[in-house]
């Protein structure tokens, strides 16, 4: 589905990642370790198309097609999704009309208000979000955990191809990350596929991880699977910075 070929990009003419490879299959979920600053987050950014990143060298490919040239919106439509560590708030725009507005635009085709709003009410009740947050305005007021689950409920809504979810479950509760990783879980089958960045294991112990690769500055030093996460949680980066 994804696979990404000795990718060099950065901000400006800084150079963050430096030579990533990486191949995501149909149905797979792969999770991205690493300590801050390493570039989990500018390869999200450049893999949706960013217009603050810029490539210098590599190629990503969707489907087999070039994303290079695409525009954001462009491959969005293509089948990409990325959630925020941030969520902005956009003010003006309620809930219902930005997640309405969005699928039709990436699907191309209307949507029915009544049937939308049927569908939207439901997985805001399995994300244990007040369905009167659906008419008040994206992520304003909305407290951190609820700006979280509000990705979530974009991600169930416009279900993408390639979830990309960029510390979805940073500064959640325990409750919380249950709610988000269900979420997750609920949107993943075989025809779709994610790549999640976290600091925080815990959302990973209700999902089946197929490989994990560990990001260090800018490079993909290790690839595994899931014992990675383990050897990560009790004794952090250390061997891998020594083995660079």
């Amino acid at each position: 589905m994804l696979e990404i070929e000795s990718l060099h990009a950065g901000v400006e003419d800084k150079e963050i990642l430096q030579g990533i490879n990486l191949k995501i299959n149909r149905g797979e979920i792969h999770v991205i370790l690493g300590p801050n600053g390493s570039g989990k987050s500018t390869l999200m950014n450049v893999i949706m198309g960013h217009p603050k990143y810029k490539i210098f060298d590599g190629k990503i490919f969707f489907e087999g097609e070039d994303l290079s040239c695409l525009a954001v919106f462009e491959r969005a439509r293509k089948g990409l999704f990325l959630s925020f560590q941030s969520p902005e708030e956009i003010p003006g725009i309620t809930v219902e009309n930005m997640l309405r507005t969005a699928r039709q635009a990436v699907t191309g085709q209307s949507v029915k208000i009544l049937q939308f709003r049927k569908e939207l009410q439901a997985m805001m009740s399995e994300l244990k979000i007040d369905p009167s947050y659906s008419s008040r305005y994206m992520n304003v007021g909305f407290s951190g955990g609820e700006k979280k689950r509000n990705e979530i409920l974009q991600l169930l809504m416009l279900n993408p191809k390639l979830a990309l979810l960029d510390e979805t479950d940073s500064g959640l509760d325990v409750d919380a990350v249950q709610i988000v990783s269900n979420g997750v879980a609920k949107f993943h089958n075989e025809n779709n596929s994610c790549i999640i960045i976290t600091h925080n294991t815990q959302i990973l112990k209700y999902l089946k991880v197929d490989k994990v690769h560990i990001l260090l500055n800018g490079r993909i030093v290790t690839n595994g699977g899931s014992e990675l996460i383990d050897e990560v949680t009790q004794n952090g980066y250390s061997k891998f910075l020594s083995e660079e």
